[in-house]
């Protein structure tokens, strides 16, 4: 049973006015006497919140104007969270603003109060709106689909219980489903709390206030794995311009960024056992490795029962081309593809090998096979088991080779795997390692948002890990036995490549921290 709402004395006389009235009016409008036919009772917490925000839903623009530098961060990271093209459910919708700004594909919001809902339907008419009790599993009855996106902006801190409704959320979900939490910062709580009282920010009653851990934790006892968290906006003001300055460039350093007030939190639903093992695509980019070429065929597993071999060849000078023409012809017995550039570069060889592709998983096996054919059966393993969605492997685990890795470059990939693991909110421990694992069907995502990246990367390394993240994929290191290279010298530059390296990192800090 609720236990009895009692409105603390720190609340605002509108809040406080609603509530007193709650138990002697009825506050439904007219366009929410269907849905409430059918629908269970209010709790009576829920009914002061429905009747506090059916009393704001006419003066919700100047709420909105009055904070506009915050709405327009807060949505301008949404954005960068939804993928193009994404179809969003939004719990607790409001006017239907932030929903609009996503630009999905198909939009659907749910909320409380049939006012908001009303004034969403005159302003966003192309959308799909529902007035209803997202705790109530028969007003989610009238939504009908899945989302590729579910929305809880602000909502989590009005449910009367989280857990319970995450878990209903469920029958919008697919395994590729990412649910979005974003709210206020407990640590701000006093904060928000005096701007209520003098009227700098809308009257909103009670909270669940909820640190990022306590979200996380129900998400994850409702069945909901996250997968990124982030933390945004240490001023929530225009400020003369101090504020963007600010949130651009100190805000998301480590430390100060858990300051901030507005924090995220991203999640896919719990993984499940596979019902059958998907196919499987082996790249191999290739040039000047003809010696490794027959040795990536012998000493690969046949780890599912669809295997599909693909050498991309990169203009070679020792006959790498004809080798792989010949090893071809040798292992029929083998579903192997024989493809050349077009242009240069490793990632170059990895957008041609990909796209020509037909396994449901993709995976790169680097030609010089310092990463050992034998061991990607658990590469295989880690992404149809559903442990991660992106596979990456780590050289830096365990103890390597004497010869594998000069120690100028062994201290470039510890340094660089601090740094990207600061930007992309997920530990790396070797972010260069060659061997990489995705879904195709991801992949084909990653191509379809590439443009917010560009053409960057002549590695293919990055464009698939900043794909991955801004996706928000489940991404899982797989450590293996960095072996020596036995024919062939290693095509890295130390020092060019090292520019290159430290170019990216300024790239990547415009794109995934500072804007």
């Amino acid at each position: 049973m609720a236990e009895p709402f009692r409105p603390p004395h720190r609340y605002t006389r509108i809040f406080r006015n609603v509530f007193m009235t709650v138990m002697t009016l009825d506050t439904s409008s007219p366009h929410q006497q269907q849905d409430k036919a059918e629908s269970r009772p209010l709790s009576l917490r829920q009914k002061a919140v429905r009747a506090l925000f059916e009393k704001l839903a006419p003066e919700a623009d100047r709420w909105a104007e009055r904070n506009a530098y915050f709405h327009e961060a807060d949505r301008a990271y949404l954005r960068f969270l939804v993928p193009d093209g994404a179809s969003v459910l939004e719990i607790g919708c409001g006017l239907g603003d932030t929903l609009a700004f996503l630009k999905p594909s198909r939009g659907v919001g749910i909320d409380l109060a049939p006012g908001m809902i009303h004034r969403a339907k005159e302003r966003h008419p192309y959308l799909e709106f529902h007035a209803g009790n997202a705790e109530d599993p028969t007003d989610l009855a009238r939504i009908e689909g899945t989302f590729d996106v579910i929305l809880l902006s602000d909502t989590i801190g009005f449910l009367d219980d989280c857990e319970a409704t995450l878990r209903l959320l469920h029958r919008f979900a697919t395994p590729q489903t990412r649910i979005i939490i974003s709210y206020h910062s407990r640590a701000w709580e006093p904060i928000l709390g005096w701007a209520e009282k003098v009227g700098l920010k809308v009257p909103q009653g009670q909270h669940n206030w909820l640190s990022t851990d306590d979200t996380m934790n129900l998400l994850d006892l409702a069945g909901w794995e996250p997968v990124r968290r982030e933390w945004r906006q240490l001023i929530p003001r225009r400020a003369f311009g101090l504020g963007p300055l600010v949130n651009q460039w100190i805000a998301p350093l480590p430390g100060i960024r858990r300051l901030c007030v507005r924090n995220y939190v991203v999640a896919r639903p719990a993984a499940e056992a596979p019902e059958r093992l998907p196919s499987c695509t082996v790249l191999v980019p290739c040039r000047n490795e003809r010696g490794n070429i027959e040795h990536a065929v012998r000493r690969l597993p046949r780890f599912c029962p669809d295997l599909e071999v693909i050498y991309v060849e990169g203009h070679s000078r020792d006959g790498t081309y004809e080798e792989c023409l010949r090893v071809q012809e040798t292992y029929k017995d083998w579903d192997i593809k024989v493809l050349q550039q077009d242009g240069k570069g490793k990632g170059d060889a990895v957008r041609k090998g990909f796209n020509a592709a037909r396994g449901e998983i993709l995976m790169i096996l680097d030609a010089d096979l310092t990463v050992p054919p034998e061991t990607l059966p658990k590469f295989y393993q880690a992404i149809a088991s559903g442990k991660g969605e992106f596979i990456n492997g780590t050289r830096l685990v365990y103890p390597m080779a004497d010869q594998a890795m000069r120690f100028l470059n062994w201290v470039a990939n510890r340094a660089f795997a601090r740094i990207f693991s600061f930007l992309l909110n997920t530990r790396f421990t070797d972010t260069l390692c060659g061997t990489k694992v995705l879904w195709k069907r991801d992949y084909d995502k990653i191509v379809a948002n590439r443009h917010y990246f560009g053409d960057f990367d002549p590695f293919g390394d990055f464009d698939l890990i900043f794909g991955a993240s801004k996706l928000n994929l489940k991404i899982v290191e797989v450590p293996i036995r960095y072996a020596d290279r036995t024919y062939g010298e290693t095509q890295i530059s130390r020092f060019s490549h090292g520019w290159l390296l430290l170019r990216m990192v300024m790239f990547a800090w415009r794109k995934l921290k500072a804007f």
